[in-house]
């Protein structure tokens, strides 16, 4: 268990609106044996027969949060994963190996929400209803490039080649960054207006973010109607992806694997896997899954066989000792 206190009042506020709507690493080494595990699988055995590059060790079900951390987003470059805070913004590495890990990057007082990271360890994050994003170095904590959208609440955030693209869950707007070479953030941006099939309502809209299977377009989630959508990166325009009737209700932080599409569904407690077609026209929800370790879980990251996703708990009133954590869903 780690004690820290935090600014609570901030982030109570932002749990509220939330509700109403009911995403180079350092090397890690891992020893046979972890303090902090409770229970799992040897490394080897959830790699599904893949050749495992690490040491045989056994993976944390649970890794442990500072208390009053208040995660939501999840990024990870294989065993490293960096999670945001929303109660003060903080950023927190771990290793996914052992559970173990330490703030890097003392956040400014307000939240972060989805990040996400590039191939040269650079975090880009969400700042919520600040209305704006920054870039962090991983490894390092420092702040590289601060932007200020003007946005309603800046939700999530997805790369492209040439862009980062945040959504926002109160305007019908995608904020589009520029990156130079190398993915390097300059300091350009502007907004792509959603438009064509996209509806807007009253509470949270665009949440989740991710590419499509082709990574031409990009597929965007309502949290409050539960559509899924296939969003041209140039000019907004949104087509709904046509999933039988099914809806992702409370679709937060999305993480594409090929054709399959993993969705959390932050209040329902659940994870839904749709399978999608080559263009994203078209996708069923194929599975849907829990767990009892489930608390409002809300972004999803992948490694060695299986999902994590970090507990919001936006049910339960923050206080400086509440507990958070990470779960573990194995995929098989």
């Amino acid at each position: 268990m780690f004690r820290k206190p935090k600014r609570l009042a901030t982030s109570t506020a932002i749990l509220a609106a939330i509700t109403l709507a009911a995403v180079p690493a350092t090397a890690v080494a891992a020893p046979s044996t972890p303090s902090n595990v409770r229970g799992g699988l040897p490394a080897q055995q959830v790699t599904h027969g893949l050749r495992d590059p690490f040491p045989l060790g056994v993976l944390p079900d649970r890794i442990e949060l500072p208390d009053a951390f208040q995660p939501e987003g999840i990024t990870n470059a294989g065993p490293v994963a960096w999670f945001g805070s929303l109660a003060d913004g903080d950023i927190y590495r771990a290793s996914l190996l052992t559970g173990e890990g330490e703030v890097i990057s003392q956040g400014p007082g307000t939240p972060s929400v989805g990040l996400t990271v590039d191939m040269r360890g650079r975090l880009f994050v969400a700042g919520g209803p600040t209305g704006d994003a920054r870039v962090v170095d991983g490894r390092t904590g420092e702040v590289l490039a601060t932007y200020d959208f003007g946005g309603a609440f800046v939700n999530d955030v997805v790369l492209t080649g040439d862009s980062a693209y945040f959504t926002d869950s109160g305007r019908a707007v995608l904020y589009r960054v520029h990156l130079g070479p190398g993915g390097e953030p300059t300091g350009t941006f502007d907004e792509v207006a959603l438009h064509g099939d996209w509806e807007q309502v009253d509470g949270f809209n665009a949440n989740g973010i991710t590419t499509s299977p082709g990574r031409r377009s990009l597929l965007v989630v309502n949290s409050t109607t539960g559509g899924l959508y296939r969003v041209d990166p140039d000019n907004g325009h949104a087509d709904r992806v046509d999933l039988g009737g099914d809806l992702l209700t409370n679709g937060d932080g999305m993480l594409r694997v090929g054709r399959t599409l993993y969705v959390a569904q932050n209040l329902l407690n659940q994870v839904a896997t749709v399978r999608l077609d080559r263009a994203a026209s078209d996708g069923r929800v194929v599975e849907t899954r829990t767990s009892d370790d489930f608390d409002t879980p809300t972004t999803i990251a992948r490694f060695a066989g299986a999902l994590y996703l970090p507990n919001a708990r936006f049910t339960t009133t923050p206080e400086e000792d509440t507990e958070y954590w990470v779960t573990r869903l194995p995929l098989h």
